[in-house]
């Protein structure tokens, strides 16, 4: 059932853990909750599943993306942005992009860094969990960058301190801040990205 969560999970995209599930659970016919796997073992099987099939191409545009990302912080560096979701976890794609969370006093502050750079957004809300069992809602600014579509998250600035739970690890995700990508991307040069120059600095 892990797998075949993960084979939907790669259709729909790598935030939709409980969708996945319960498509998976409906087609194979397992009622009983108890057997249902949790989202780090629907991660694992991701994981496996990408590095099954189409492995060299798959880890190229994670590094792609991880480039992008990198570049996407330089220009909300006020916000001190961190990059979370699956660019870090290694299951990211090209369709579903690279998430950011930026800390703000209030989402207007976001707005305004848009509008100077006269980047077209759309807005949305998502639902983040905290350790304190409380569950709140913060917006989401999204924008294409070329062909990458970007994923801004704006929390207020103490999430810093306290951020949402990672829905895999179930513990507070604090990603990773551009110092701590250019660390990576030194790591998993491709043929691909030297020829797209070096990234920029923060």
């Amino acid at each position: 059932m892990a797998y075949e969560s993960a084979r939907i999970l790669s259709e729909h995209g790598p935030t939709e853990f409980e969708r996945a599930r319960r498509k998976a659970a409906a087609r194979l016919g397992i009622s009983d909750k108890r057997c249902w796997p949790d989202n780090g073992e629907i991660n694992d099987a991701l994981i496996e599943q990408q590095r099954l099939f189409a492995a060299d191409e798959r880890a190229a545009d994670l590094t792609i993306l991880r480039r992008h990302a990198l570049q996407a912080m330089h220009e909300f560096s006020a916000f001190r942005p961190r990059l979370v979701g699956s660019a870090v976890r290694g299951t990211a794609t090209r369709e579903h992009g690279i998430e950011l969370r930026l800390f703000a006093d209030s989402p207007e502050e976001v707005l305004m860094a848009l509008m100077d750079r006269r980047i077209p957004w759309q807005e949305r809300e998502a639902s983040q969990r905290y350790a304190s069992g409380s569950v709140q809602t913060h917006p989401v600014f999204e924008f294409l960058a070329g062909d990458i579509p970007v994923h801004l998250q704006v929390l207020p600035r103490q999430a810093l301190r306290q951020p949402p739970l990672d829905p895999v690890s179930e513990r507070p995700e604090r990603g990773i801040d551009a110092t701590e990508l250019r660390a990576l991307l030194e790591t998993e040069q491709t043929p691909e990205t030297a020829m797209m120059g070096p990234s920029r600095s923060t």
